[in-house]
Protein backbone atom coordinates (compact mmCIF):
# COMPACT_ATOMS: atom_id res chain seq x y z
CA UNK A 1 0.00 0.00 0.00
CA UNK A 2 1.46 3.28 -1.13
CA UNK A 3 1.87 5.79 1.62
CA UNK A 4 0.89 8.75 -0.54
CA UNK A 5 -1.20 7.33 -3.35
CA UNK A 6 -3.60 5.28 -1.17
CA UNK A 7 -5.62 7.12 1.47
CA UNK A 8 -8.52 6.14 3.80
CA UNK A 9 -11.85 7.62 2.68
CA UNK A 10 -14.21 6.13 5.30
CA UNK A 11 -13.66 4.35 8.62
CA UNK A 12 -15.82 2.64 11.23
CA UNK A 13 -15.42 0.10 14.06
CA UNK A 14 -16.70 -3.48 14.05
CA UNK A 15 -15.96 -7.02 15.18
CA UNK A 16 -14.31 -8.96 12.32
CA UNK A 17 -15.12 -12.57 11.41
CA UNK A 18 -14.08 -15.01 8.66
CA UNK A 19 -15.87 -18.12 7.47
CA UNK A 20 -14.37 -21.41 8.66
CA UNK A 21 -12.49 -22.76 5.59
CA UNK A 22 -13.11 -26.36 6.65
CA UNK A 23 -16.90 -26.19 7.12
CA UNK A 24 -17.75 -23.08 5.05
CA UNK A 25 -20.55 -22.47 7.59
CA UNK A 26 -19.21 -21.44 10.98
CA UNK A 27 -17.83 -17.97 11.69
CA UNK A 28 -14.40 -17.59 13.29
CA UNK A 29 -13.59 -14.28 15.06
CA UNK A 30 -10.33 -12.74 13.81
CA UNK A 31 -10.29 -9.89 16.35
CA UNK A 32 -10.63 -10.05 20.13
CA UNK A 33 -12.48 -6.74 20.22
CA UNK A 34 -13.92 -4.11 17.89
CA UNK A 35 -11.27 -2.80 15.46
CA UNK A 36 -11.15 -0.06 12.83
CA UNK A 37 -12.37 -1.09 9.36
CA UNK A 38 -11.53 1.40 6.59
CA UNK A 39 -12.18 1.94 2.89
CA UNK A 40 -8.99 2.92 1.02
CA UNK A 41 -8.76 4.47 -2.44
CA UNK A 42 -5.68 4.09 -4.64
CA UNK A 43 -5.75 7.06 -7.02
CA UNK A 44 -2.89 5.65 -9.12
CA UNK A 45 -4.53 2.31 -9.89
CA UNK A 46 -8.10 3.59 -9.39
CA UNK A 47 -8.78 0.74 -6.94
CA UNK A 48 -10.92 0.58 -3.78
CA UNK A 49 -9.97 -1.73 -0.89
CA UNK A 50 -11.32 -2.67 2.55
CA UNK A 51 -8.51 -2.90 5.10
CA UNK A 52 -8.51 -3.67 8.83
CA UNK A 53 -5.54 -4.10 11.17
CA UNK A 54 -5.44 -5.83 14.55
CA UNK A 55 -2.22 -4.40 15.92
CA UNK A 56 0.29 -4.94 13.11
CA UNK A 57 -1.62 -7.87 11.56
CA UNK A 58 -3.86 -7.29 8.52
CA UNK A 59 -7.07 -9.24 9.19
CA UNK A 60 -8.92 -7.77 6.17
CA UNK A 61 -7.31 -6.90 2.81
CA UNK A 62 -10.11 -7.10 0.26
CA UNK A 63 -10.16 -5.37 -3.13
CA UNK A 64 -13.69 -4.28 -4.14
CA UNK A 65 -14.79 -5.63 -7.53
CA UNK A 66 -18.04 -5.07 -9.48
CA UNK A 67 -19.05 -8.70 -8.83
CA UNK A 68 -19.01 -8.37 -5.04
CA UNK A 69 -22.20 -8.09 -2.97
CA UNK A 70 -22.52 -6.96 0.64
CA UNK A 71 -25.38 -8.79 2.38
CA UNK A 72 -27.09 -7.78 5.63
CA UNK A 73 -27.83 -11.01 7.50
CA UNK A 74 -29.23 -9.29 10.60
CA UNK A 75 -29.80 -5.77 11.92
CA UNK A 76 -26.18 -5.55 13.13
CA UNK A 77 -24.29 -8.09 10.98
CA UNK A 78 -23.21 -8.09 7.33
CA UNK A 79 -20.97 -10.17 5.09
CA UNK A 80 -19.36 -10.33 1.63
CA UNK A 81 -17.41 -12.94 -0.33
CA UNK A 82 -13.92 -12.25 -1.68
CA UNK A 83 -13.08 -14.72 -4.45
CA UNK A 84 -9.48 -13.52 -4.67
CA UNK A 85 -8.86 -14.22 -0.99
CA UNK A 86 -11.07 -17.34 -1.24
CA UNK A 87 -12.96 -16.45 1.93
CA UNK A 88 -16.07 -14.74 3.28
CA UNK A 89 -15.72 -11.77 5.63
CA UNK A 90 -18.28 -10.87 8.31
CA UNK A 91 -18.64 -7.68 10.34
CA UNK A 92 -20.58 -7.23 13.59
CA UNK A 93 -21.50 -3.60 14.28
CA UNK A 94 -22.59 -1.92 17.48
CA UNK A 95 -25.73 -0.46 15.89
CA UNK A 96 -27.93 -0.80 12.84
CA UNK A 97 -26.97 2.71 11.75
CA UNK A 98 -23.28 1.79 11.42
CA UNK A 99 -24.19 -1.31 9.40
CA UNK A 100 -26.41 0.72 7.03
CA UNK A 101 -23.69 3.34 6.55
CA UNK A 102 -21.05 0.68 5.78
CA UNK A 103 -23.39 -1.05 3.28
CA UNK A 104 -24.13 2.30 1.62
CA UNK A 105 -20.40 3.02 1.20
CA UNK A 106 -19.85 -0.53 -0.12
CA UNK A 107 -22.46 -0.02 -2.86
CA UNK A 108 -21.05 3.42 -3.69
CA UNK A 109 -17.44 2.23 -4.05
CA UNK A 110 -18.54 -0.93 -5.87
CA UNK A 111 -20.24 1.24 -8.51
CA UNK A 112 -17.13 3.44 -8.69
CA UNK A 113 -14.98 0.32 -9.18
CA UNK A 114 -17.30 -0.85 -11.97
CA UNK A 115 -17.07 2.49 -13.78
CA UNK A 116 -13.29 2.55 -13.33
CA UNK A 117 -13.01 -0.95 -14.78
CA UNK A 118 -15.13 0.00 -17.80
CA UNK A 119 -13.00 3.09 -18.42
CA UNK A 120 -9.83 1.02 -18.06
CA UNK A 121 -11.13 -1.55 -20.56
CA UNK A 122 -12.05 1.21 -23.00
CA UNK A 123 -8.56 2.71 -22.72
CA UNK A 124 -6.92 -0.68 -23.20
CA UNK A 125 -9.13 -1.42 -26.23
CA UNK A 126 -8.15 1.92 -27.74
CA UNK A 127 -4.50 1.16 -26.99
CA UNK A 128 -4.71 -2.27 -28.62
CA UNK A 129 -6.71 -0.93 -31.62
CA UNK A 130 -5.21 2.53 -32.61
CA UNK A 131 -7.48 5.07 -34.32
CA UNK A 132 -7.00 6.40 -37.82
CA UNK A 133 -5.09 9.45 -36.52
CA UNK A 134 -2.42 7.24 -34.91
CA UNK A 135 0.74 6.69 -36.99
CA UNK A 136 0.61 3.03 -35.96
CA UNK A 137 -2.43 2.61 -38.27
CA UNK A 138 -0.16 2.92 -41.31
CA UNK A 139 0.75 -0.66 -42.19
CA UNK A 140 4.28 -1.31 -43.34
CA UNK A 141 6.76 -4.20 -43.36
CA UNK A 142 7.55 -3.32 -39.72
CA UNK A 143 3.94 -2.96 -38.53
CA UNK A 144 1.86 -6.15 -38.37
CA UNK A 145 -1.92 -5.55 -38.18
CA UNK A 146 -3.68 -5.88 -34.83
CA UNK A 147 -5.06 -9.41 -34.64
CA UNK A 148 -7.79 -11.01 -32.58
CA UNK A 149 -5.10 -12.67 -30.43
CA UNK A 150 -3.80 -9.29 -29.26
CA UNK A 151 -7.32 -8.07 -28.53
CA UNK A 152 -7.93 -11.20 -26.49
CA UNK A 153 -4.76 -10.46 -24.47
CA UNK A 154 -6.30 -7.16 -23.42
CA UNK A 155 -9.59 -8.79 -22.48
CA UNK A 156 -10.46 -11.11 -19.64
CA UNK A 157 -7.34 -13.24 -19.99
CA UNK A 158 -9.31 -16.50 -20.02
CA UNK A 159 -7.70 -17.63 -23.32
CA UNK A 160 -4.08 -16.59 -22.65
CA UNK A 161 -1.24 -17.72 -20.40
CA UNK A 162 2.29 -16.42 -20.02
CA UNK A 163 3.59 -19.24 -22.17
CA UNK A 164 1.24 -18.28 -25.05
CA UNK A 165 2.45 -14.67 -25.55
CA UNK A 166 5.86 -13.28 -24.66
CA UNK A 167 5.96 -9.78 -23.04
CA UNK A 168 8.22 -8.66 -25.91
CA UNK A 169 6.09 -10.24 -28.67
CA UNK A 170 5.19 -7.02 -30.45
CA UNK A 171 8.63 -5.44 -30.16
CA UNK A 172 10.32 -8.57 -31.50
CA UNK A 173 7.99 -8.62 -34.47
CA UNK A 174 8.58 -4.92 -35.10
CA UNK A 175 12.34 -5.06 -34.76
CA UNK A 176 12.77 -8.19 -36.90
CA UNK A 177 16.13 -8.13 -38.74
CA UNK A 178 14.54 -9.69 -41.86
CA UNK A 179 13.34 -6.36 -43.30
CA UNK A 180 16.09 -5.10 -45.60
CA UNK A 181 13.78 -2.76 -47.62
CA UNK A 182 13.70 0.04 -44.96
CA UNK A 183 14.13 3.55 -46.42
CA UNK A 184 16.53 5.79 -44.52
CA UNK A 185 15.10 9.22 -45.30
CA UNK A 186 14.64 11.58 -42.28
CA UNK A 187 10.83 11.65 -42.74
CA UNK A 188 10.63 7.85 -42.83
CA UNK A 189 12.89 7.53 -39.76
CA UNK A 190 10.69 9.92 -37.75
CA UNK A 191 7.62 7.98 -38.84
CA UNK A 192 9.14 4.67 -37.71
CA UNK A 193 10.36 6.20 -34.41
CA UNK A 194 6.84 7.51 -33.66
CA UNK A 195 5.37 4.15 -34.61
CA UNK A 196 7.95 2.32 -32.47
CA UNK A 197 7.17 4.54 -29.46
CA UNK A 198 3.44 3.87 -29.87
CA UNK A 199 4.09 0.14 -30.14
CA UNK A 200 6.28 0.18 -27.04
CA UNK A 201 3.52 1.95 -25.11
CA UNK A 202 0.91 -0.54 -26.33
CA UNK A 203 3.23 -3.43 -25.52
CA UNK A 204 3.75 -2.23 -21.92
CA UNK A 205 0.00 -1.86 -21.38
CA UNK A 206 -0.73 -5.26 -22.92
CA UNK A 207 2.03 -6.90 -20.85
CA UNK A 208 0.57 -5.49 -17.62
CA UNK A 209 -2.92 -6.64 -18.63
CA UNK A 210 -1.54 -10.06 -19.55
CA UNK A 211 0.18 -10.51 -16.18
CA UNK A 212 -2.94 -9.48 -14.27
CA UNK A 213 -5.17 -11.70 -16.45
CA UNK A 214 -2.82 -14.66 -16.00
CA UNK A 215 -2.89 -14.27 -12.22
CA UNK A 216 -6.69 -14.12 -12.33
CA UNK A 217 -6.83 -17.20 -14.58
CA UNK A 218 -4.67 -19.20 -12.14
CA UNK A 219 -6.84 -18.14 -9.23
CA UNK A 220 -10.04 -18.91 -11.12
CA UNK A 221 -8.70 -22.33 -12.11
CA UNK A 222 -7.90 -23.12 -8.47
CA UNK A 223 -11.37 -22.00 -7.38
CA UNK A 224 -12.98 -23.96 -10.22
CA UNK A 225 -11.06 -27.10 -9.22
CA UNK A 226 -12.19 -26.64 -5.60
CA UNK A 227 -15.80 -26.13 -6.72
CA UNK A 228 -15.62 -29.21 -8.94
CA UNK A 229 -14.27 -31.32 -6.08
CA UNK A 230 -17.04 -30.04 -3.79
CA UNK A 231 -19.65 -30.74 -6.49
CA UNK A 232 -18.33 -34.27 -7.01
CA UNK A 233 -18.38 -34.92 -3.28
CA UNK A 234 -21.96 -33.66 -2.99
CA UNK A 235 -22.98 -35.68 -6.04
CA UNK A 236 -21.51 -38.83 -4.51
CA UNK A 237 -23.28 -38.09 -1.25
CA UNK A 238 -26.62 -37.64 -3.04
CA UNK A 239 -26.05 -40.87 -4.95
CA UNK A 240 -25.34 -42.72 -1.71
CA UNK A 241 -28.51 -41.34 -0.11
CA UNK A 242 -30.59 -42.26 -3.15
CA UNK A 243 -29.14 -45.79 -3.23
CA UNK A 244 -29.80 -46.31 0.47
CA UNK A 245 -33.51 -45.67 0.14
CA UNK A 246 -35.98 -46.69 -2.52
CA UNK A 247 -38.58 -44.22 -1.42
CA UNK A 248 -38.02 -40.87 -3.12
CA UNK A 249 -40.67 -39.16 -1.05
CA UNK A 250 -38.92 -40.17 2.15
CA UNK A 251 -35.63 -38.78 0.81
CA UNK A 252 -37.30 -35.53 -0.18
CA UNK A 253 -38.92 -35.31 3.24
CA UNK A 254 -35.59 -35.91 4.93
CA UNK A 255 -33.92 -33.32 2.73
CA UNK A 256 -36.66 -30.82 3.58
CA UNK A 257 -36.27 -31.53 7.29
CA UNK A 258 -32.49 -31.23 7.00
CA UNK A 259 -32.84 -27.91 5.18
CA UNK A 260 -35.21 -26.66 7.86
CA UNK A 261 -32.81 -27.86 10.55
CA UNK A 262 -29.93 -26.12 8.79
CA UNK A 263 -31.95 -22.89 8.55
CA UNK A 264 -32.86 -23.13 12.23
CA UNK A 265 -29.23 -23.80 13.15
CA UNK A 266 -28.11 -20.85 11.03
CA UNK A 267 -30.66 -18.61 12.74
CA UNK A 268 -29.50 -19.91 16.12
CA UNK A 269 -25.88 -19.38 15.11
CA UNK A 270 -26.58 -15.79 14.05
CA UNK A 271 -28.41 -15.19 17.33
CA UNK A 272 -25.46 -16.67 19.22
CA UNK A 273 -23.06 -14.48 17.27
CA UNK A 274 -25.10 -11.40 18.13
CA UNK A 275 -25.24 -12.58 21.74
CA UNK A 276 -21.47 -13.07 21.68
CA UNK A 277 -20.97 -9.53 20.39
CA UNK A 278 -23.28 -8.23 23.11
CA UNK A 279 -21.45 -10.27 25.76
CA UNK A 280 -18.11 -8.92 24.53
CA UNK A 281 -19.46 -5.41 24.95
CA UNK A 282 -20.66 -6.32 28.45
CA UNK A 283 -17.20 -7.76 29.23
CA UNK A 284 -15.60 -4.51 28.11
CA UNK A 285 -18.05 -2.57 30.29
CA UNK A 286 -17.30 -4.92 33.19
CA UNK A 287 -13.59 -4.28 32.72
CA UNK A 288 -14.23 -0.55 32.89
CA UNK A 289 -16.34 -1.03 36.03
CA UNK A 290 -13.57 -3.18 37.55
CA UNK A 291 -11.08 -0.41 36.82
CA UNK A 292 -13.36 2.13 38.50
CA UNK A 293 -13.81 -0.25 41.44
CA UNK A 294 -10.04 -0.62 41.82
CA UNK A 295 -9.66 3.16 41.78
CA UNK A 296 -12.38 3.59 44.43
CA UNK A 297 -10.81 0.81 46.55
CA UNK A 298 -7.47 2.61 46.39
CA UNK A 299 -9.13 5.87 47.41
CA UNK A 300 -10.93 4.07 50.28
CA UNK A 301 -7.65 2.59 51.51
CA UNK A 302 -6.07 6.04 51.40
CA UNK A 303 -9.05 7.43 53.34
CA UNK A 304 -8.79 4.68 55.97
CA UNK A 305 -5.09 5.40 56.36
CA UNK A 306 -5.86 9.10 56.79
CA UNK A 307 -8.56 8.29 59.36
CA UNK A 308 -6.10 6.21 61.36
CA UNK A 309 -3.64 9.07 61.36
CA UNK A 310 -6.38 11.48 62.48
CA UNK A 311 -7.48 9.04 65.22
CA UNK A 312 -3.90 8.83 66.49
CA UNK A 313 -3.68 12.64 66.48
CA UNK A 314 -7.05 12.83 68.32
CA UNK A 315 -5.87 10.34 70.96
CA UNK A 316 -2.70 12.34 71.44
CA UNK A 317 -4.73 15.54 71.82
CA UNK A 318 -7.08 13.86 74.32
CA UNK A 319 -4.08 12.66 76.31
CA UNK A 320 -2.64 16.17 76.27
CA UNK A 321 -6.01 17.63 77.31
CA UNK A 322 -6.27 15.17 80.19
CA UNK A 323 -2.74 16.02 81.30
CA UNK A 324 -3.57 19.73 81.03
CA UNK A 325 -6.69 19.24 83.14
CA UNK A 326 -4.64 17.46 85.82
CA UNK A 327 -2.11 20.27 85.79
CA UNK A 328 -4.93 22.83 86.08
CA UNK A 329 -6.42 20.94 89.04
CA UNK A 330 -3.06 20.87 90.78
CA UNK A 331 -2.61 24.55 90.07
CA UNK A 332 -6.09 25.30 91.52
CA UNK A 333 -5.27 23.37 94.67
CA UNK A 334 -1.96 25.17 95.02
CA UNK A 335 -3.69 28.54 94.55
CA UNK A 336 -6.32 27.62 97.15
CA UNK A 337 -3.62 26.68 99.63
CA UNK A 338 -1.76 29.88 98.86
CA UNK A 339 -4.95 31.89 99.40
CA UNK A 340 -5.52 30.23 102.76
CA UNK A 341 -1.96 31.05 103.80
CA UNK A 342 -2.40 34.58 102.51
CA UNK A 343 -5.65 34.96 104.51
CA UNK A 344 -3.85 33.81 107.65
CA UNK A 345 -1.05 36.29 107.09
CA UNK A 346 -3.57 39.06 106.42
CA UNK A 347 -5.38 38.17 109.70
CA UNK A 348 -2.11 38.23 111.58
CA UNK A 349 -1.22 41.60 110.06
CA UNK A 350 -4.62 42.93 111.02
CA UNK A 351 -4.13 41.85 114.67
CA UNK A 352 -0.67 43.32 114.64
CA UNK A 353 -2.07 46.62 113.32
CA UNK A 354 -4.75 46.65 116.04
CA UNK A 355 -2.16 45.97 118.78
CA UNK A 356 0.04 48.71 117.50
CA UNK A 357 -2.91 51.12 117.44
CA UNK A 358 -3.73 50.29 121.06
CA UNK A 359 -0.13 50.77 122.09
CA UNK A 360 -0.11 54.14 120.43
CA UNK A 361 -3.32 55.15 122.17
CA UNK A 362 -2.05 53.94 125.62
CA UNK A 363 1.15 55.82 125.23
Amino acid sequence: MGEFREQPIYSTRAHVFQIDPSTKKNWMPTSKHAVTVSYFYDSTRNVYRIISLDGSKAIINSTITPNMTFTKTSHKFGQWADSRANTVYGLGFSSEHHLAKFAEKFAEYKEAARMAKEKSLEKMELASSPSQESPADIHSPLTPPVTADLCRINGTGDDVTLSDVSPNFMLQSDLSPTTPTLAHSPTTNKHWEAELAALKSNNAKLTAALLESTANVKQWKQQLAAYQEEAERLHKRVSELESQSSQTNVIKSQKTELNQTIEELECTLKAKEEEMVRLKEQVENAKQLQTQKDELTKKLEDTDLRNKELEEQLADLEQRLESSQVDQENLRKNLKTLLEILDGKIFELTELRDNLAKLIEDS
